[in-house]
């Protein structure tokens, strides 16, 4: 089940924004981490059987205050042969 995965977290400084990408990086199952478009303390993190809760726990810890907003299933498209 591939998630996507909104984590909002308070980033003052570059060294925090690297820091929270590393982190959510290196958590298991992670495909993809990007920031948000809109709204850069937001990481939108892509993966097969993250678990979310356990990666803003890690954020919280290690970068700041960190808010889980959204967890949602994204649907595997069939490629048509």
């Amino acid at each position: 089940m591939m998630q996507r995965i909104v984590i909002e977290v308070q980033m003052r400084s570059r060294k925090r924004r690297a820091k929270a990408m590393k982190i959510a990086a290196v958590a298991d199952g992670v495909n993809s981490v990007a920031f948000n478009e809109e709204n850069r303390d937001q990481i939108v993190v892509i993966g097969h059987g993250v678990d979310p809760v356990g990666l803003a726990l890690s954020l919280r810890k290690k970068v700041g205050h960190a808010t889980l907003l959204n967890v949602e299933e994204l649907v595997e498209q069939a490629e048509d042969e």
